[in-house]
């Protein structure tokens, strides 16, 4: 173990939840959006995005526990695995105005909840703040140790 161990750990964590705040701003920017992408010559509504994580390390619980008993570096940090579509079906709005309305008047409208983006948005800020705090604890702790040899 380093003495940089857990600036990594913080991070990582800190990059993985500054991507998923992107991505929930993009999916609350593009809430109303009916043409965002070309689907066999057809513009389909913007669909959601998610963010999946993962550990940097896969193991299984007793491993982990082992390394943690022996005194062994134990976590490594999360790692974005990659951004996927969330494939809840689209909404469908009555506005025959629109011009992408049907030819029964109904517009298809993306699937992002503004409620759910808010929770997610909420969720993903508290992560980012007590990875912040941890990262700043950490380092009050090497300030510390520094001053010991004064």
């Amino acid at each position: 173990m380093t003495i940089f161990h857990g600036f990594n750990i913080s991070a990582s964590s800190l990059t993985s939840q500054r991507l998923r705040m992107d991505v929930i701003s993009a999916n609350m920017a593009n809430a109303e959006t009916t043409r965002g992408t070309m689907v066999n010559g057809e513009w389909q509504p913007y669909r959601r995005k998610m963010v999946v994580m993962q550990p940097n390390e896969k193991q299984s619980f007793a491993p982990f526990l082992n390394k943690a008993m022996s005194g062994d570096q134990v976590g490594a940090g999360v790692k974005v695995s990659g951004i996927i579509d969330d494939r809840t079906p689209f909404k469908l709005v009555y506005n025959p105005e629109h011009p992408d309305a049907n030819d029964q008047g109904y517009v298809q409208m993306p699937n992002v909840d503004p409620l759910r983006e808010m929770v997610d948005l909420m969720s993903a800020t508290r992560s980012y703040e007590a990875n912040v705090t941890t990262l700043n604890a950490s380092k009050n702790m090497l300030l510390k140790a520094l001053e010991i040899g004064r």
